[in-house]
């Protein structure tokens, strides 16, 4: 094997996908499309059960625009890690067909095939959409209103060591190298998504987050890069830290508050994200938009909880997260009033009249009994 060949087409494919970067030509305008085409993947697991209620709850939310034609929505299957692997690719070629028809997706969770598993050595649905959508920004939002925690995380997430993570090298039985890719163009639309929010938002602070004292080149460029942009927005505070005492931040009850938008990149981002959904109140608590110049993608942030199906409990798992997505998803796409809506009536489903409660277990609701409790709750907004 020849490595220096191999790295050179690592870096040639880099280099390609920088010019790719260049060419970006700017945000698709919803609004002014004939139809907004709405994809609903299914994914695995209670990836259906909870997928299927977010979808009963759209349909209810946006009926007016389903009956007029300004909205369609569009159900997208073959994204089960059975075909996948059947077809042995993270996404297959009728799939990503289907996937490129829409405008957005609605997306359950899907398998990630581990090393050694009976799936084999597939990528991750989710990284590959990423890169073949061009999905950059990976935004999720927490907040804990008793804890006065309102945080929204911009995480880049095409870059970084997710960018190549199935193109590692095992150069023996000793040495195994992967690889890690920060751009600048990468960067700069991370960071402007980062600060342009928390400029229309009332937001004035900005936390970057790497560990640029140890991984100097391309941590480095990524802390240049965003306190470069941070100098356009005099009125935001710019402040930066390393992941680790990050993650101990978020939970220091003496500083935590304080904290309102953060940027960092892909490996760290996912790391934090998932603590601060778990201060939230879990993982099944917390959505995600997945966003792009053309394409976005809105999904729970957990996975697709086998042990739920295994024990024949599917059917009680928490729609939460995916109701959140919704919420995002709606505001996305320009109906910001159907996204209020949502958002109202599942802060006062979840945290102050909680009548129907989830547990994940035979002792709470259902999912159709929870999305039905959050559907008659929001005709009250």
């Amino acid at each position: 094997m020849n490595y220096t060949e191999i790295f050179e087409e690592i870096v040639k494919q880099q280099l390609e996908r920088v010019e790719k970067l260049k060419a970006d030509t700017g945000m698709i305008d919803y609004q002014a499309l004939d139809t907004i085409v709405i994809g609903l993947i299914h994914g695995d697991g209670i990836g259906p059960i909870i997928t299927t209620a977010a979808e009963n709850v759209l349909r209810s939310l946006l009926a007016g625009e389903i009956a007029s034609g300004k909205v369609q929505l569009k159900v997208i299957d073959g994204l089960t890690i059975e075909n996948r692997a059947a077809c042995g690719k993270a996404i297959p070629d009728d799939v990503m067909e289907e996937i490129k028809s829409c405008h957005v997706l609605l997306k359950g969770p899907t398998t990630t095939p581990r090393k050694g598993d009976k799936w084999g050595n597939i990528e991750s649905a989710n990284v590959a959409m990423r890169k073949a959508l061009d999905l950059y920004a990976n935004v999720r939002p927490v907040k804990v209103p008793e804890k006065n925690i309102d945080w929204t995380f911009f995480r880049e997430n095409t870059e970084c060591l997710y960018a190549m993570g199935s193109s590692g090298i095992n150069i023996s039985d000793d040495l195994a190298l992967d690889f890690r890719v920060i751009t600048s163009q990468g960067t700069e639309r991370i960071a402007r998504q980062a600060f342009e929010y928390a400029k229309k938002n009332g937001k004035k602070r900005v936390s970057i987050v790497t560990k640029a004292n140890i991984v100097k080149k391309t941590d480095g460029k990524f802390l240049d890069i965003c306190q470069k942009v941070a100098e356009e927005y005099p009125g935001i505070t710019a402040d930066d830290w390393y992941i680790d005492i990050m993650t101990a931040n978020l939970i220091d009850e003496k500083i935590q508050s304080g904290f309102e938008v953060f940027v960092l990149p892909n490996l760290y981002g996912d790391i934090l994200t998932d603590e601060a959904a778990q201060i939230q109140g879990g993982v099944g608590t917390a959505g995600s938009a997945n966003i792009g110049s053309r394409y976005a993608m809105f999904e729970a942030i957990h996975g697709t909880a086998p042990r739920l199906i295994a024990e024949g409990k599917g059917q009680y798992a928490d729609p939460s997260s995916i109701l959140r997505a919704t919420v995002m998803l709606l505001s996305h796409i320009g109906f910001q009033k159907e996204s209020d809506r949502l958002s109202a009536a599942l802060e006062r489903c979840t945290e102050t009249e909680r009548k129907v409660v989830i547990t994940g277990d035979t002792d709470g609701a259902t999912t159709d009994e929870f999305a039905k409790y959050v559907l008659d709750t929001v005709e009250k907004f």
